[in-house]
This record gives C-alpha cells, sequence and structure tokens, in this order.
C-alpha cells in the first residue's frame, strides 16, 4: 500500500507531467522578467546622472535638470512599473506556460529593453518629438504583445487559470482582459499621433496611462454614485482587473524591489570603475608615479560612495523589515511602493552630485539639496507604506503584528529615521550654507550608527518613559521611613515555618 505523498515528491510528479505534454512552470520565467524588469526600470537614471553642467550655465541648467529630466524619468520609471503590474495581472489569467508562450514573452521583454534608449532619447533632445515617438511605439508594442499571449492563451485554454479554464464565460473573460490591455497602448497611440505636432500633450497622455486604473475606478464610483449601484453580474470579472483590486503577489513585489535596490548599488560602483581608476600616463606625469598619492586626489569620490552605498543598504534594511509583517502587498501599498522605488533609483544622481563637489564648488549647496530631496522622498513613501499597512492591518499584515507593541515602536523608528535626518540635513543647509558639505556627510554617517544602536536607544526611551509614568503615578501622600515599609512588606508576608 503506498504512502501518502511528500510535497517534494507531488512537485517531481508535477513536474514530469510538465515536460511529458510541452508544459511548463511559470515560475522561472517571472523570475527572469521581474529582474529585467527592475533593471530596465532603474537603468533610466543612468541619462540624468550624465548630464553635463557647464559653470557658465549653472543657474538655468540645474533648473532644466530638476524641472525636465527629473520629472520625465519619474513618468518613465513609473511607466514600466505600470507594465510591470500588467505582467502580474496577465500571468494571474495564464497559468502554464510552452514553448510559444514563452518566446512572445521574450519579444515582450525585448521590446522593454528598448526603452531606456527611447528615454535617452527623450531627455536629450526634448525640444525633438522623435524621442517620445519611438517611446510610445515601444509601449504599443508591448501592448500589443501581451494582446497576443492573451489571445494564445484562450485558443488554448489549459493554458488558462483553472477558474477561467473551466468557466462558461471564456469569451467575456478575454474580451475584458483584451480590453484591459489595450487601452494604454490606444492611449499611446495618440501619444504618438499628438507627438507630430504638439508633443506637450504626448506627455498628458503617457502620464494618463500611470493613473488610467485609478481614473477608471473614480468614474466608476462617480456613475454608481449617480446611477445608483449595478446588479452584480453572474460571473464576476473583477479578480482579473489590473487596477489593483486584488492583492499583488508578495513575492514577485519583494523579487521586483530587490532588484530596484541591488542595480542601483552596482551602479554606484560601475561609476567608480569607470571615472576613479587613473591613467598610467597621468600617474607618471602628475604624481610622480604614486598611485596612492593618484587614488588619494579620488577621496571625495569614495567617500561619497561609501555614504550612498550606505543609503542603499540601509533602506533595502528597511524595506525588508517592512516586509516580514506584511502578508499581502495591497493597492495602496503598491503604489507607493512604487514611488519609493522610483526616487531609490534616483540615488546614482545623488552620488554623482555629491562626489563632484570638490572639483565643482559652486554647485555644492544645489547638489546637497538635490541629494537630501531624493533621499527623504525615497524614505517617506516607505514609512507611508508601511501606514497604509497599519490601516489595513487585516488584510496587509501577519496576525503577529497586528496588536502593536516594541515591535510596531521599532519599525516606526527604522522608518522615521531617513526621513527625519535628510529633513533636518535640507533645513540646515537654508541657516548654515557654509558647512552645507559637513553637514551632509555627517548625516550619512551618523544615520548608520543610529540604525544599530536603534533597538537600544528605543528600549532605553521606553523604560524611561514607564519611569517617568511610574513617578507620576505615584500617590500623593507622606512617605515612609524604611522601618516603616518594613514592617508593612513583614504584614503581607506568611510567617515562617
Amino acid at each position: 500500500m503506498a504512502g501518502p505523498q511528500t510535497g517534494e515528491q507531488a512537485l517531481d510528479m508535477q513536474a514530469d507531467e510538465d515536460t511529458g505534454d510541452g508544459l511548463q512552470s511559470s515560475h522561472r520565467m517571472l523570475s527572469f522578467s521581474d529582474a529585467l524588469l527592475s533593471i530596465i526600470a532603474t537603468v533610466m537614471i543612468l541619462p540624468v546622472t550624465h548630464t553635463k553642467i557647464y559653470p557658465e550655465e549653472f543657474d538655468t541648467t540645474i533648473r532644466k535638470l530638476l524641472a525636465t529630466k527629473i520629472a520625465v524619468y519619474l513618468m518613465t520609471f513609473l511607466l514600466v512599473t505600470v507594465a510591470w503590474t500588467a505582467h502580474i495581472r496577465l500571468f494571474q489569467v495564464v497559468g502554464k506556460i510552452d514553448d510559444i508562450l514563452a518566446l512572445l514573452n521574450l519579444a515582450c521583454m525585448m521590446t522593454i529593453t528598448f526603452l531606456p534608449y527611447t528615454f535617452a532619447l527623450m531627455v536629450t533632445f526634448p525640444d525633438v518629438p522623435l524621442g517620445i515617438f519611438f517611446f510610445c511605439v515601444c509601449v504599443i508594442t508591448i501592448g500589443l504583445t501581451q494582446a497576443a499571449i492573451v489571445g494564445y492563451a484562450f485558443h488554448y485554454p489549459h493554458l488558462l487559470n483553472q477558474q477561467i479554464a473551466h468557466s462558461a464565460h471564456k469569451a467575456a473573460f478575454r474580451q475584458h482582459i483584451l480590453g484591459i490591455v489595450l487601452r494604454g497602448p490606444a492611449l499611446c497611440f495618440v501619444a504618438a499621433l499628438f507627438s507630430l505636432f504638439f508633443f506637450p500633450v504626448s506627455y498628458l497622455l503617457m502620464a494618463m496611462v500611470i493613473f488610467l486604473p485609478y481614473i477608471s475606478k473614480a468614474a466608476s464610483w462617480c456613475k454608481d454614485r449617480i446611477g445608483g449601484p449595478r446588479d452584480p453580474p453572474t460571473q464576476s470579472l473583477e479578480f482579473f482587473t489590473f487596477d489593483l483590486h486584488e492583492p499583488l503577489s508578495k513575492e514577485r513585489v519583494e523579487a521586483f524591489s530587490d532588484g530596484v535596490y541591488a542595480i542601483v548599488a552596482t551602479l554606484l560602483i560601475l561609476d567608480i570603475c569607470e571615472d576613479n581608476v587613473p591613467e598610467p600616463k597621468d600617474v607618471e606625469e602628475q604624481f610622480h608615479g604614486s598611485l596612492v598619492a593618484a587614488l588619494g586626489a579620488f577621496g571625495p569620490h569614495f567617500l561619497a560612495y561609501f555614504g550612498s552605498f550606505a543609503t542603499v543598504g540601509l533602506l533595502w534594511f528597511a524595506h525588508h523589515s517592512l516586509f516580514l509583517h506584511v502578508r499581502r502587498a495591497t493597492r495602496a501599498m503598491g503604489l507607493l511602493n512604487t514611488l519609493a522605488l522610483a526616487f531609490v533609483g534616483g540615488l546614482p544622481l545623488a552620488y554623482q552630485r555629491t562626489s563632484a563637489l570638490a572639483q565643482q564648488p559652486r554647485e555644492e549647496l544645489e547638489s546637497i539639496r538635490v541629494s537630501c530631496v531624493i533621499i527623504f522622498f525615497a524614505s517617506i513613501f516607505q514609512f507611508a507604506m508601511w501606514t497604509a499597512a497599519l490601516l489595513q492591518e487585516r488584510e496587509a499584515l501577519h496576525p503577529s503584528a497586528r496588536f502593536g507593541g516594541q515591535e510596531h515602536a521599532l519599525m516606526f523608528a527604522k522608518l522615521a529615521l531617513y526621513p527625519c535626518a535628510s529633513l533636518l540635513a535640507f533645513a540646515s543647509t537654508c541657516f548654515l550654507r557654509r558647512f552645507s558639505t559637513a553637514i551632509f556627510h555627517l548625516m550619512q554617517v551618523t544615520v548608520p550608527f543610529a540604525f544599530l544602536l536603534l533597538r537600544l536607544l528605543l528600549r532605553l526611551a521606553l523604560a524611561v518613559l514607564r519611569a517617568l509614568r511610574g513617578l507620576l503615578a505615584r500617590p500623593v501622600g507622606p512617605e515612609l521611613s524604611d522601618q516603616d515599609a518594613a514592617d508593612a512588606r513583614s504584614q503581607l508576608l506568611p510567617a515562617p515555618c
């Protein structure tokens, strides 16, 4: 008599079945897609970090950098995350893949990898519509490829999610899902047409793609308020919408977020390897053959690198600590996480600006303020994400994390550390402009030590609060002497045998 199967044996049998009928599990393909999308979203910052700022045009150039390039970077980063979210929802519909679906997904990923080049054209030639046109064409191609995936999967229902595969409303599901997949590319098609004669409208239409799910939800709410609630359909299609009603997969959110943090940390060292290795000829001529002296000239660059890496690493650590308590990523948490990652992707820009302070002291104050703003928004959106999780704790948090206590206080302290430090550094530069560089580097050095001492400091603060509460709660009256207190205690104790 055969015994019960273990989990590993069941997985092996499922893998054998998948291999036998040509079907494959989608887990590895989804991991590959998450890694690729996180890389593409992060390298969008490179054209901004390599912007040349000339001293004679400093005021206008830094204004242009802040008002144009960073705004366009944030928009394109969010568009890539829209494609990633659509990919998550798409593979809630598709349960299994075969070779054709794998190749269609690779075609979609190949088109996504072309987005950074089109973005570079957009920020380098902001007055030429060709970059916007190419970007829109890429988004349209991505949507058409995803529509082809939907059509192929519905043509072979055994590839679909079990809920749809056994449904009597597959045609309605297909029509509904295709409408959602193609509405973003439809807006980009109109944006591509407008780019040929009035490109500012193109930017507005591309921004609408980002907020389209929320606009659609608000329109449905207004329609229900005006016309009254509609009767629910016999077979709900709500599960497969892309407007983030259904919580995102926690595992895929963590994988995408880890990819962004890892690529940002890697971009920092790439700049060191590219720009801070002296040429042998320069070492001989300028430093008399002393490599140590030549490397010493790059000291500010290394200081900025270690400070920036510590910032990236500690922001990841705060994100990791937060998601230890999270059970599901809700709609609000997904949006706030995306905004936090967008500013984390801007940290290489902060590194570029602060590492050049020695060579370009005229930019010192503006560069430090830009860096403080980037760090503040990257961390404050993490704080807001934890707040959103607490507001929906039954849906978002593990049961063990719903009851407050010391761990909640520690989580708030971790997430509030960088927003408070960066805001304090920014405010200090307004009053102590001459010491702005020292203030910024002091923040970079002290915050990691504060993270190390955070739990100890929190315990100390809670102990002080308990002691103060005990002092305030002590009854007012004549103090007892030591002998009277001993007599009072002896009356409460049992007599010795």
